[in-house]
Parts: C-alpha cells; structure tokens; sequence
C-alpha cells in the first residue's frame, strides 16, 4: 500500500488499480482497504479504484483527537493524490464522511453514498442537510 500525508501530519494507506477516471471508495467506521476490495475488484477495467484505510484503522496512521474535519482532510490529501476531480462512493458512516466532504467544498464530481446514518454522531449535520449544502438544492433521497 501506498502512503499520503494528510494535512495534519497522519499518514494515510492506500491501494490505487485500474485505469480510467478515478473514484475513491469510502468504507464504514470498522472498515478499512481490504473490507472495500471485493467491490475494488470489480472495478478496475473502467475506473482508477481507491481505496483506503481511514485514519485509526489497518495501516493509516491515527492523529489525535478525532474529528470529522481531519477525516475530510485524508480524503481532500487522496483527492489531491490521485489528481483533480473525483467520483465517490461511501458506504455507512462512509457515506456521511463522503457527504461531509463534498458540502465542505472538496472537488467531487459525483458522489453516491449507501445507508448514511442518520444520527450525525459528529457529523455537522443529516445527510439530507450537507447534500443541500453541497449542491444548493434539497434531496429527497435520504
């Protein structure tokens, strides 16, 4: 795995394979790269897949006190990493860090998230509030 220094100084791991544009998978809060890499795999032939250990898990490093910003800052460092604008996928409370991102003004051009608890629990607000935040227009989905 490779290794990409946040903003505060934690070292987050990571796995890129493919080609193509490129979509960083965001696992749930027990999750890390190899959780994420049954869905990888079936990825590669059309997209550059990312995926990563979220700081505190597998091989990422775990910068103290926790708080959702400097997780948003892990995924602006693998954003920056793996090159301008990204497509998102989170899963969980991966799915609420994703949204969290994407509403602080990360550059992603499509985000998909999958069960994103609707108990913040640290987040800034509901998911259905950081999409409205994120894209100026309210959704429904969530």
């Amino acid at each position: 795995m490779d290794k990409t220094l946040s903003r505060d100084g934690t070292l987050i791991a990571h796995r890129r394979q493919g080609d193509g544009p490129p979509v960083i998978l965001v696992g749930g809060a027990l999750g890390t790269a190899a959780t994420e890499a049954p869905l990888a795999a079936l990825l590669p032939a059309r997209f550059s897949v990312v995926t990563y250990d979220r700081r505190g898990r597998g091989s990422s490093g775990d910068g103290k006190p926790y708080a959702v910003e400097r997780e948003v800052e892990d995924l602006a460092a693998l954003i920056e990493r793996v090159g301008s604008r990204v497509s998102v996928f989170g899963m969980p409370s991966g799915g609420a860090l994703a949204l969290e991102a994407a509403a602080s003004g990360l550059p992603v051009d499509l985000l998909a998230v999958y069960e994103p608890p609707y108990t913040p629990g640290g987040f800034s607000t509901t998911p259905a509030r950081l999409a409205t935040r994120a894209w100026g227009r309210s959704y429904q989905g969530f």
